[in-house]
């Protein structure tokens, strides 16, 4: 069921809106990047994503394609959502599940995790070894 949710990187310069089903899968996934900064994706339609603050506090990052962008904030340096572009479902946003508010340790436990292989563009399949992501 889709709840809205809020949420910020870590110093709170970027601050957003999400409509969210946390009962829905998650993902995390071994690409280079998601790996890197251990990522952890609730996908939100491109209607239910609303920055409220820092839009120009943020810096983007593309790679690969360069489709799809990746938004850090410039001071504290969190990944606290990116936009997919180039998707199946067409534009949508990853929103850190770590940068929620008002969401309890206990209820993150709950949440379901889809684990896929970006490091070998398999996003269908679950990688060999996962429990690190």
């Amino acid at each position: 069921m889709l709840k809205t949710y809020s949420g910020s990187c870590h110093c709170g310069a970027v601050r957003f809106e999400a409509d969210l089903d946390l009962s829905a899968a998650t993902y995390r996934c071994n690409c280079s990047i998601c790996r890197r900064n251990r990522f952890w994706a609730a996908v939100a339609k491109a209607d239910g994503f609303r920055l409220l603050a820092g839009e120009g506090e943020m810096t983007e990052y593309l790679f690969n394609s360069r489709k799809n962008q990746h938004f850090f904030c410039r001071h504290c340096g969190v990944r606290a959502f990116g936009v997919g572009n180039d998707t199946p479902m067409g534009k949508m946003y990853g929103v850190n599940v770590g940068c929620l508010e008002g969401v309890s340790e206990e209820e993150l436990s709950k949440i379901p995790v889809t684990f896929v292989d970006g490091m070998n563009d398999r996003w269908n399949e679950a990688p060999a070894f996962f429990s690190h992501l």
